[in-house]
């Protein structure tokens, strides 16, 4: 790459290297920003072959099919190899076109891949066939010799994962089980997530004992309201009541014997008859 960026006005080799830095930074875990990354090293030198890679493949990890397939043809075009054969296929299953996808495992450029390129293609062409419906033999397509091989490859957890998933899809658990084990075993950089799989079939769940809790939720002004309503004790009956009131009455005897209202309040006339009847009487 940096042999191809010396074609460039050096000021401008500076700066489209610092952006395609960035892209390989941040293409697995910040994919959004390695592709605004990629599209200024684009702006800035399209005609290298390199920036239309990158590009490519920052399109791919944001689901952009269509954008990485051109910068890959354009790439391809610039170089003449075969090398992203695999995930231009792979950009045609994305866009929704399996069948495409199938016929490029069949074209005389896989023939032209590393051992790592055609198992790539195997991986794709798998994935065609269940794009379209055909689970049995996308099992078929992942038997290969380099799924039989003994040796750990860069790729040899993803062919043996594939081929479990695949296991899985057409019913043969025990032999998916087999596998996701085995893939387990070749992920030694943890690319696939076999052991989450593999905890799956056994029926064991994992919980996150650092997660914080979640706080309780309040409760509504309707239930709030029921609940503080059971809550009040509740109120006597009337007749129970007039009890009560009665039964305080004679039993708060004062202390001191207490005059009758008439003779204690002064100019009081409450023991008096009402006027009219003395009247009535001549009195």
């Amino acid at each position: 790459m940096r042999q191809e960026l010396m074609s460039l006005p050096k000021t401008l080799a500076d700066d489209v290297a610092k952006n395609l830095v960035m892209v390989a930074k941040l293409l697995d875990d910040e994919p959004e920003r390695a592709y605004e990354y990629s599209r200024v090293a684009l702006r800035l030198a399209s005609r290298v072959a390199a920036v239309r890679e990158a590009a490519g493949f920052a399109s791919y990890a944001v689901a952009k099919y269509a954008e990485a397939l051109a910068e890959f043809r354009a790439a391809r075009r610039m170089t003449g190899t075969a090398d992203l054969w695999p995930v231009m296929a792979d950009c045609e299953r994305g866009m929704g076109r399996p069948e495409r996808a199938l016929a490029m495992a069949g074209e005389p450029e896989v023939q032209k891949l590393d051992r790592a390129g055609q198992v790539e293609m195997r991986l794709v062409a798998a994935g065609a066939r269940r794009d379209m419906g055909q689970a049995d033999a996308a099992v078929v397509t992942l038997q290969s010799p380099e799924l039989a091989s003994q040796s750990v490859q860069p790729w040899t957890a993803r062919l043996r994962y594939a081929y479990a998933d695949a296991l899985l899809a057409v019913g043969r658990e025990d032999e998916a089980r087999e596998w996701f084990a085995k893939a387990l075993e070749a992920d030694q950089g943890g690319t696939t997530d076999a052991s989450d799989r593999l905890a799956e079939l056994d029926g064991v769940e994992f919980v996150d004992a650092l997660a914080p809790e979640e706080p309780e939720e309040l409760a509504e002004p309707e239930e709030l309201a029921a609940s503080e309503k059971a809550t009040e004790p509740e109120e006597a009956p009337v007749e129970d009541k007039a009890e009560d009131e009665a039964g305080d009455k004679v039993g708060d005897e004062p202390e001191d014997d207490a005059e009758p209202a008439a003779e204690t309040a002064e100019g009081t006339e409450a023991t008096e008859p009402d006027r009219p009847e003395r009247e009535a009487d001549g009195g």
